[in-house]
């Protein structure tokens, strides 16, 4: 019997643009698309701050040495999150989950940017009971850290939840943990993979 399901954020409930976010960085300091792509991704800085690494205003503050150039806080913030369009299909299911009594958690990579433009944009997060993300866990999937982050919260045995993820690596290190997970391509696949397991939606 599953108890508990656990969404990725990304991909599943809401679809996202990493050359958007690079393109519309890019535009406020007059950099291409591929030089925030090289200074922002390629380098592995856009992960440390979805670790935790660095602060909203950290970030800030390390995007305006790299730019060379004063750069306004919230439009920053806005370039850098206005990326997401929320994939509402998938809102009907949380619904119905939710209201026959399963606990909801979110299992994400994701910075606090990221996280506070979806909870401020769209009414989706607000539906899940607790959040396990990879800025609270110092951690990203599918490092062990966070899924142990996730296990803490899910307030059932590994077996009873059900993940899904757009990711393979990460359903597959789910699996190892105990944990029913499928990948994501679509919502529709994702009620053939709940049916699968008698349930409804």
């Amino acid at each position: 019997m599953i108890r508990t399901f656990l969404f990725d954020m990304g991909n599943v409930l809401a679809f996202f643009s990493h050359d958007r976010m690079c393109e519309q960085m890019g535009a406020l300091c007059g950099r291409t698309r591929e030089e925030i792509q090289t200074l922002l991704i390629d380098s592995g800085k856009q992960w440390e701050f979805e670790r935790g690494q660095l602060s909203a205003e950290e970030f800030h503050q390390w995007f305006e040495e790299a730019a060379g150039q004063s750069i306004s806080y919230p439009e920053l913030v806005r370039a850098g999150s206005d990326i997401f369009e929320l994939n509402a299909s998938i809102v009907p299911v949380l619904d119905t989950l939710k209201d026959r009594g399963h606990r909801l958690v979110l299992l994400s990579n994701t910075c606090i940017s990221h996280f506070e433009f979806i909870w401020n944009e769209y009414e989706v997060l607000q539906r899940f009971d607790d959040f396990a993300t990879s800025y609270k866990a110092g951690a990203i999937k599918p490092e062990r850290p966070i899924f142990d982050l996730a296990l803490s919260k899910i307030q059932c045995a590994p077996e009873e939840a059900f993940y899904t993820d757009d990711i393979a690596d990460y359903v597959n290190a789910a699996r190892g943990l105990g944990i029913q997970a499928e990948v994501f391509t679509d919502t529709p696949t994702l009620i053939q993979h709940l049916s699968a397991r008698d349930i409804q939606v």
